[in-house]
């Protein structure tokens, strides 16, 4: 006989719906290669009460990877909390590569500030405290600074991700990779906006339409990746 109870959904800082798949991912396939030090960060985080604010671990594997295909050596980042993506590409990156990571919160960036110091790749790193579309404008003021980068990350306001968009796509050579965290928002974007928690719907529609832009961009390839809660890659192409 045919089951057809209805399974529940269940929202979570994760895509996938099952936990002991996910948990079954990280510990066959993300947890046994994790460097020393993001493991360090990882856990140091996880006593902060936002500690979901920090990228997924199975989603940072497919960055790191992301990095190397491209060769990635001049980075931008956009949203650090404590820095487990900022220290993951600091890793990963040449030793003369540089990252330029924006937050507004210098606090938090500090918790993992030790082991950034301490993996010894905190001269990769220009950490500005700033709102990030200032930082961006200022960047695009030089002509010799669009194109320049290889690669960017986006962790941010939810609500800006277009903005964001729109300067990046300068910013970032051809050939070069932009991408964005949270962008399946706890599956809530598939669901009918009655379901959603009310203090969610706003941000849920912003990643809606963000997606909906990025997807309609003839100046970029896409995948949008269910690892994580859903990264969106976009590779410059013109």
């Amino acid at each position: 006989m045919e089951n057809t109870t209805k399974k529940e959904f269940v929202p979570n800082p994760v895509i996938l719906q099952s936990q002991e798949l996910n948990e079954y991912i990280l510990a066959t396939s993300v947890y046994p290669r994790e460097p020393e030090p993001l493991k360090q960060l990882r856990n140091v985080t996880a006593n902060n009460p936002r500690a979901h604010f920090g990228t997924s671990p199975d989603a940072a594997q497919l960055i790191a990877m992301l990095l190397k295909i491209v060769n990635a050596k001049k980075t931008i980042e956009i949203g650090v909390f404590t820095g487990y993506s900022l220290l993951l590409t600091a890793l990963t990156i040449p030793d003369d590569g540089k990252i330029t990571a924006i937050d507004v919160d210098r606090k938090t960036y500090e918790i993992g500030l030790p082991i950034i110091k301490k993996a010894g790749i905190e001269h990769k790193i220009n950490f500005i405290e700033s709102q990030a579309l200032p930082v961006l404008d200022e960047l695009l003021q030089d002509p010799k600074k669009e194109g320049s980068f290889d690669f960017a990350f986006v962790d941010a306001d939810k609500d800006n991700y277009w903005n964001y968009h729109e300067k990046l796509i300068k910013l970032v050579k051809v050939g070069g990779i932009v991408v964005y965290d949270n962008t399946l928002w706890g599956g809530y974007v598939a669901l009918p906006e009655e379901v959603v928690p009310e203090k969610k719907r706003a941000l849920r529609q912003a990643t809606i339409e963000f997606n909906n832009s990025t997807s309609a961009d003839p100046r970029v390839e896409i995948s949008h990746a269910s690892v994580g809660d859903g990264i969106l890659i976009c590779r410059r192409i013109c």
